[in-house]
């Protein structure tokens, strides 16, 4: 059996055992793919003080997310599409996260729907909302999130326009997927992937089919998921949408202090520094660049989280110190997850949570707040002497 010492690990049985066209949705960024990259490598220029001679006994990674009591500061984020990366996907996540002690946030682009994984977990976990269009349905699935017991909305604000993503195109991935014979061919080939999928009912967007008004089957899906998403989005909008949840309102996507500004006003909870996982504008600056400015902007007005590029303990060590409360991890536990299913998730946490209490041992905390810049080594100008023009 292998031995899984660190997310890469999961990583390569994942791209032995996902069908390509799933491997490429997940392992991919917009355009040149500039950004998707640097989320990643930008970490890898911050570096860890190492302390000696300090008593770590008693250390904890536990923490709070929204109020919310955490195992560490982590949440497994929003991925639409789980359910094809392993027969099951969002519940097999949702449980790996329940039994870990840290969040889960279900798509609204799931295959599993939300009254799915409410009936077969045993806490509340949370939900993730795209604005869309039809105002009626957005109100029936905020309805169908309360009577599921969610305990926070995440609402998705950089996805009013669909940042073009290449591999996807040449895939004939869409909503619903329209494979290549090429795909077939590799889909076929697939096998412990394929009778997983022959043994579960779930193979469409949950959420949707069946809900939304004229979507009564797949087929129809393409034509109603074109015009959904919100051009037309503002923060007044996001405002009504955070008074008719009622409840801890996440916003996702701010990657600007002024929008920073603008959620704390609007009466967000917290707000996640993020760039769609390099999926959306190619060419913005990575998540953890934009960190520190966003802290230094709005910390002391709203709680701040971060994703984007996380792929071990250390990475939520590094951002934690720069000032977030939370961190969210997606392509690492989607590896875990299209490698081994809920084991390959928990795997994949554990990963994370073992690296996050070894670096913070050796850094001398024992504690996640007692995490701050001063365990950094930063460079200068690791924020960018960007001029405005």
């Amino acid at each position: 059996m292998t031995v899984i010492t660190n997310i890469e690990d999961l990583k390569r049985i994942y791209r032995r055992r996902a069908p390509k066209m799933f491997y490429d949705y997940c392992e991919s960024g917009s355009w040149s793919e500039q950004t998707f990259r640097e989320n990643v490598t930008d970490f890898e220029k911050i570096r860890l003080r190492q302390r000696v001679a300090v008593d770590m006994t008693g250390r904890s990674t536990a923490t709070q997310m929204v109020g919310q009591d955490v195992a560490m500061p982590v949440a497994l984020a929003p991925v639409g599409l789980l359910g094809m990366q392993h027969a099951d996907g969002e519940i097999l996540a949702a449980r790996a996260a329940e039994a870990f002690g840290v969040p889960f946030t279900l798509s609204t682009m799931s295959i599993c729907s939300i009254e799915d994984v409410a009936e077969r977990t045993q806490k509340p976990f949370w939900f993730q909302l795209y604005t869309m269009t039809d105002e009626d349905y957005v109100r029936r699935l905020l309805q169908r999130a309360k009577d599921a017991k969610c305990s926070a909305l995440v609402i998705t604000l950089d996805l009013q326009i669909i940042g073009q993503r290449h591999k996807d195109l040449k895939n004939g991935l869409s909503a619903p997927p329209k494979p290549t014979l090429k795909n077939w061919l590799d889909l076929s080939l697939r096998w412990r992937w394929g009778l997983n999928m022959l043994q579960t009912p779930r193979r469409h967007f949950g959420n949707i089919v069946g809900h939304a008004q004229g979507v009564d089957d797949p087929s129809s899906l393409f034509e109603w998921t074109a015009k959904q998403f919100d051009p037309a989005l503002d923060w007044k909008k996001v405002a009504k949408l955070i008074e008719m949840w009622d409840g801890p309102t996440i916003l996702k996507g701010i990657l600007d202090e002024e929008d920073a500004r603008m959620a704390a006003e609007v009466g967000a909870d917290a707000i996640v520094v993020s760039n769609h996982g390099g999926r959306q504008l190619d060419g913005a600056l990575s998540a953890i660049r934009m960190l520190p400015r966003i802290v230094d902007a709005v910390g002391d007005r709203i709680e701040i989280h971060m994703d984007g590029g996380i792929r071990s303990g250390q990475d939520v060590l590094k951002a934690v110190a720069l000032g977030a409360k939370g961190t969210y991890v997606g392509r690492a536990f989607v590896y875990g997850l299209g490698a081994m299913g809920q084991q390959g998730v928990e795997s994949a946490l554990e990963v994370i949570r073992k690296e996050l209490d070894t670096s913070m041992a050796l850094c001398g905390r024992r504690r996640i707040e007692d995490l701050g810049r001063d365990v950094l080594l930063v460079p200068e100008d690791f924020e960018g002497r960007w001029q405005d023009v």
